[in-house]
């Protein structure tokens, strides 16, 4: 409550003030209970499964728990440090707070004149609106300008994204992981093979992403693709979508979930489980709140009635219809699902939308603005977060063998990063060193190895949409079925029990070959008149 009420109107300090008490009673909360996991390595295993075998309810609400805390045992430390560590969360947040105040609130951007004698001043909200102008000198003059406001910052942002790095390091190294990454996959007991598989076989698929850039700047008109040209929209959708519209249209392109995902969707709508439109103060984004377990979720949503509105009102539902489903199969103490199979449930949800979109297309260029959505959807969560998680692990790496970061340094990996993806040294699209300060802009730095679960979802999240388009009820069921497991086993599991191996290359490569399918169905309908 404390946290929705703060984003409806960010303006409100009384607001924000109990939002901050909630985080510090957490903390606290936390603090208190952190002698239990030591306590239950303490009885030990064999003991723990003797209860287990004598008492059903144990079993049924804390099993995977207690399974999962034994499992941690190497990794657990005794109750006073539990607790001395626990004390720290407010501490290690520290990082990410000051990102946040600065980029939201303290960073002066300037005023810059558009071509058309427009005068603005650039924000985080006006960079992501006019660097998809039509007007190519309109977009460089935006990139030129908003980066050029991060650079004198570069020391300070890159001390700070140093302390996260470090912070995350020392966990690991308090708790006896080898490295931050086996830190980080070791709550999920996700294979590290999962997240080395996603960047190898990015990389590995660089020729389609490159190939997606030399027909965007065809469809430009562009001879010398530059990193601000990613941007514009290749074809223009003039539809509008408000809500009603993207009620219907979710339905019909979820037809296939089946009447039980249909009928919680239309429960939700019936309630009053959403903030929809923008207004002063009100929180950017959206987002789906599954906290309130013995209620439903909550959804905030800033609905501007296109269609990357419709597309975030399928994904946001998806996340809700999610938390219903689990809610309803599992108890409170397994009701928690992994963001790694949280996202694949709301991205499946814009790839079922778009296809809808793309097959019941009443013109060619309808059909050429869908495809180019699915297009870009691609190019953005899969290959942009890759980038993002392969730049997150070199920071870690540099720091683990020895060597000190600084901005400087932070912009240089970053910047190789970038300009590989983007195949710079082959003359695919040209990256300004100026934009190489980008890294500063990304919040998903403070949040730990978060990013790559955008890429593995998405690419799991594929394969299950071309089945589940089959209109084959077993398809349906074996999703709504992974769906229903929320927190009662782990995620890699969850996928495998549905057929797909994360770490394998099967999944990815199926991601990008759905890619190169829809450029060749771009460049037939562009041959067409």
């Amino acid at each position: 409550y404390a946290s929705l009420s703060a984003d409806t109107d960010t303006r409100v300090a009384k607001e924000q003030e109990r939002k901050t008490r909630a985080q510090a009673l957490y903390t606290k909360l936390s603090a208190t209970t952190a002698y239990v996991n030591p306590e239950l390595i303490k009885i030990g295993a064999a003991k723990i499964t003797a209860f287990r075998g004598q008492n059903p309810d144990l079993e049924r609400r804390f099993g995977f728990l207690l399974t999962d805390v034994l499992r941690g045992a190497p990794h657990t430390l005794g109750d006073e440090a539990e607790k001395t560590l626990s004390l720290y969360g407010d501490v290690l947040a520290g990082p990410d707070n000051l990102y946040s105040i600065f980029a939201n609130g303290e960073i002066p951007f300037p005023e810059i004149k558009l071509s058309d004698g427009k005068t603005i001043k650039l924000s985080q909200a006006k960079y992501s609106l006019y660097r998809q102008s039509t007007n190519r000198a309109d977009r460089k003059i935006v990139f030129d300008n908003f980066w050029g406001a991060w650079k004198p910052y570069e020391g300070t942002i890159g001390a700070n994204l140093s302390n996260q790095v470090a912070e995350e390091i020392a966990n690991a190294k308090a708790r006896h992981y080898p490295d931050a990454l086996a830190a980080a996959t070791f709550p999920d007991n996700m294979p590290e093979t999962v997240y080395r598989t996603l960047v190898k076989e990015a990389n590995a698929g660089l020729p389609t992403l490159h190939r997606y850039f030399k027909l965007r700047a065809k469809l430009l008109g562009v001879k010398d693709m530059a990193y601000y040209d990613i941007y514009p929209p290749l074809f223009v959708i003039d539809q509008k979508y408000d809500v009603p519209k993207s009620q219907e249209l979710t339905l019909a392109a979820l037809n296939n979930l089946g009447p039980e995902y249909l009928g919680l969707l239309e429960k939700g709508w019936a309630g009053r489980w959403m903030n929809v439109y923008p207004h002063e103060g009100k929180a950017n984004g959206g987002y789906m709140n599954n906290g309130a377990y013995d209620v439903h979720p909550y959804l905030l949503l800033n609905h501007n009635d296109d269609y990357d509105s419709l597309s975030t009102f399928a994904h946001e539902w998806g996340h809700a219809v999610h938390t219903m489903l689990t809610t309803e199969s599992q108890p409170y103490e397994k009701a928690g699902y992994s963001t790694f199979i949280a996202e694949t449930a709301s991205i499946m949800n814009e790839m079922l939308l778009v296809d809808y979109m793309i097959a019941h297309a009443k013109t060619k260029q309808e059909k050429l603005a869908y495809l180019s959505e699915a297009l870009e959807s691609v190019r953005g969560t899969f290959f942009r977060q890759t980038m993002f998680a392969e730049f997150q692990l070199k920071l870690h790496e540099e720091v683990e063998a020895g060597r000190p970061l600084s901005g400087g340094r932070i912009t240089e990996l970053y910047c190789d990063v970038l300009k590989r993806y983007h195949g710079d040294a082959k003359g695919v699209v040209k990256i300004d060193p100026a934009y190489c300060d980008e890294w500063m802009f990304i919040p998903h730095f403070y949040y730990g190895f978060y990013v790559y679960q955008y890429a593995t979802s998405m690419s799991g999240a594929a394969l299950l949409a071309k089945r589940i388009e089959t209109g084959d009820p077993k398809e349906r069921d074996t999703f709504i079925a992974m769906l229903k497991k929320g927190g009662s086993e782990y995620p890699y599991d969850i996928y495998k029990e549905a057929g797909i191996d994360m770490a394998t290359p099967a999944p990815y490569r199926a991601l990008i070959a759905r890619m190169n399918s829809i450029m060749d169905q771009i460049e037939k309908l562009e041959r067409t008149k």
